[in-house]
């Protein structure tokens, strides 16, 4: 896996986040692509603690607005404020989900197009249910609390700034 990094966050003693991947970052350039996702999965084999494990992966949608199909959307965030807000939303789930053993989070800066993924969220635990309950709570987080801008690209090449409301119906 080059130039891409990422961090897993395991239970430990001591609750807290150990990095198994070099530069603990959160974000990645571009689209979350399918290797990077099958690498991902494929290192939960190993996992004999985990019973279940549950993924969520956001995907670019095509929406109309006003008539423009959205073909991409550009991403940007605050590195350094991503990073603290994730440890901060990691710590939160394994706290209020006993059962969840890891969470594994990558969000997209830079343009992704329609159809692409832009956020994959990995939840392992004991047992489904709670795995499938932390997944569902770190994505309602993720939305609500990570410093990342959405600018819609429209198929005219104009754009819009998107707000990102985790509540609103639809989004």
């Amino acid at each position: 896996m080059t130039g891409t990094s990422w961090l897993i966050c395991r239970r430990l003693p001591e609750d807290e986040c150990r990095p198994e991947r070099n530069n603990m970052n959160y974000l990645i350039e571009g689209a979350v692509g399918p290797g990077l996702i099958s690498e991902i999965m494929e290192s939960m084999a190993a996992r004999k603690d985990c019973g279940g494990h549950s993924a969520f992966m956001g995907q670019v949608r095509a929406d109309n607005i006003d008539g423009k199909i959205v073909k991409a959307i550009e991403y940007s965030a605050y590195e350094a404020m991503v990073r603290t807000e994730a440890e901060q939303i990691k710590a939160e789930i394994l706290a209020e989900f006993e059962d969840a053993k890891s969470i594994e989070i990558l969000h997209s800066t830079g343009t992704v197009m329609a159809g692409e993924i832009s956020l994959f969220v990995l939840v392992s635990a004991g047992h489904r249910r709670q795995a499938i309950e932390a997944c569902s709570k770190s994505v309602e987080l993720i939305k609500e609390r990570l410093p990342v801008w959405k600018k819609e690209i429209f198929d005219d090449d104009s754009h819009a700034w998107r707000e990102n409301n985790p509540y609103q119906s639809g989004i």
